[in-house]
């Protein structure tokens, strides 16, 4: 399969592009180019124009954001097919995050030009856009409100089945980083991530979960 040809996949897999006709995708997939990351390198900075949308086509991205203060905090991480960057490529204004490639990646690439241009033609697409943009204010108004209602395991298990969704029963991720998520000291994340171990759920290694139960933790999730 040729990278144009994958790309049009992980458009097709998104639901901003998932009602568009196989011609129209091929002729979008044929705007853009790929760009390799090693692990580790930046691929934009706070502040920088929002000039590009992205595709991952593998390895895994991650969107940092943080204050005058020092201290960041992790938005979200982006693995294969995963698309990120609209907001930004549709209006052009400065990056609101930090994008680091957490292992080495490549990336489909998709101009701001090239893209408005072929929005102008279809429609439908900023029609989708429009919806998509609506989605995830109400998950970031889902989001304040756990963070707000929910106790921790609640708050702890469903981050992790979201990760599980994107990256599989295997995750890399460290105690501090979850506890930016869900708005907890890494004490305890550390007490309840024991806790689950101990009852078979998941193991811990250096850097990473292992997700043995997710009926048990999916049950967490939904606060059964």
């Amino acid at each position: 399969m040729s990278k144009q040809a994958e790309f049009a996949v992980i458009l097709r897999m998104n639901p901003m592009f998932a009602d568009l006709g196989a011609d129209e995708l091929q002729r979008l997939a044929g705007l853009c180019h790929t760009r390799q990351l090693a692990a580790g390198e930046v691929l934009f900075q706070k502040g920088d124009p929002g000039d590009a949308l992205f595709g991952v086509r593998s390895g895994q991205i991650r969107l940092e954001t943080g204050g005058s203060d020092g201290n960041r905090a992790t938005v979200s991480f982006m693995g294969p097919g995963d698309l990120f960057g609209e907001i930004a490529v549709l209006d052009g204004q400065d990056r609101i995050a930090e994008a680091t490639a957490g292992e080495p990646s490549e990336l489909f690439v998709l101009r701001r030009g090239d893209f408005l241009g072929f929005l102008a033609r279809e429609p439908k697409v900023a029609v989708r856009l429009i919806e998509l943009l609506s989605q995830r204010i109400r998950r970031q108004s889902e989001r304040m409100e756990d963070s707000v209602l929910q106790p921790l395991p609640v708050r702890l298990a469903r981050r992790l089945c979201a990760l599980a969704e994107d990256f599989g029963s295997e995750v890399h991720i460290s105690q501090e980083q979850l506890g930016i998520f869900v708005g907890a000291a890494r004490e305890s994340v550390n007490r309840q991530l024991q806790s689950w171990r101990r009852d078979g759920i998941l193991d811990l290694q250096r850097g990473r979960i292992l997700l043995h139960n997710m009926p048990k933790l999916t049950a967490v999730a939904r606060n059964d």
